[in-house]
């Protein structure tokens, strides 16, 4: 079967850089190169089982499940609870509607923050990290050093999980209360509090209300600080964030 990239590449050059974009931008709201592929084949077929799926989008056919019950999470597909189990894209107006309600909080906060630390006149104390393994050695750093609160929200789940899960188990044996925001239906290490939220787009860490750090989509980069405006309005907004999740759905 011949995969969506080799259908757009046959169509020309326009249609095949055009491909390329489509996957790129979607790696820069959170998905997987992986899940981009799979999420664009869904688009194109209408429904799909993981093996066909996985074909089309030119992924191996033993991530193609894994791939798309992550993409289900993030709320780009619904699977249709048929045997064998069927997948539909959610529809891409949709989706983009989703995600730029979810930027636009997230950028009217940060331009409130940019405001209030110009009015105070203070240094904005914000050092920058680049690498995945740097970055995620830093948010252990916050979570080893947290000795009453530590709140963790992320789309990356299993990453961090994988990576960090027994810092975060050792630090709520310490007594720290660790709060995991993040997809709903996720494991999540011993000890520790789910906060489920659909949407979730940025990993932002807040350890003790005095440590804050903001991570990219993919993890490879990061802005930490210690500045106590910031981190203040950070507490201020996740603490929002964690007030919806605990509302009853309507």
């Amino acid at each position: 079967m011949t995969t969506i990239e080799e259908v757009a590449a046959s169509l020309g050059s326009e249609i095949s850089q055009e491909y390329r974009r489509a996957v790129e931008v979607l790696g820069k709201v959170g998905l997987t190169i992986y899940e981009a592929r799979a999420y664009i084949a869904l688009v194109a077929r209408g429904v799909g089982d993981p093996a066909t799926l996985a074909q089309t989008a030119g992924i191996p056919r033993t991530s193609a499940y894994k791939v798309l019950e992550s993409l289900a999470r993030k709320g780009y597909a619904t699977p249709t609870g048929s045997k064998p189990i069927l997948f539909r894209p959610k529809p891409p107006l949709e989706v983009a509607e989703t995600l730029k309600t979810a930027i636009q909080e997230v950028f009217d906060k940060l331009e409130t923050l940019h405001l209030i630390v110009g009015e105070q006149g203070q240094p904005q104390l914000v050092y920058l990290i680049n690498g995945r393994e740097k970055v995620m050695a830093k948010i252990g750093e916050l979570i080893d050093q947290a000795t009453k609160t530590l709140i963790l929200t992320t789309p990356q789940a299993s990453e961090v999980r994988d990576d960090l899960g027994r810092k975060l188990t050792s630090a709520a044996k310490r007594g720290v209360k660790v709060t995991f925001v993040t997809a709903p239906l996720q494991r999540v290490p011993e000890g520790v509090e789910h906060v489920a939220r659909k949407n979730v787009l940025a990993t932002e860490v807040l350890s003790d209300g005095a440590h804050a750090l903001l991570a990219a989509p993919g993890l490879d980069a990061c802005g930490f600080t210690d500045n106590p405006i910031l981190t203040a309005h950070l507490q201020q907004f996740l603490d929002v964030l964690l007030e919806k999740s605990s509302e009853p759905a309507s």
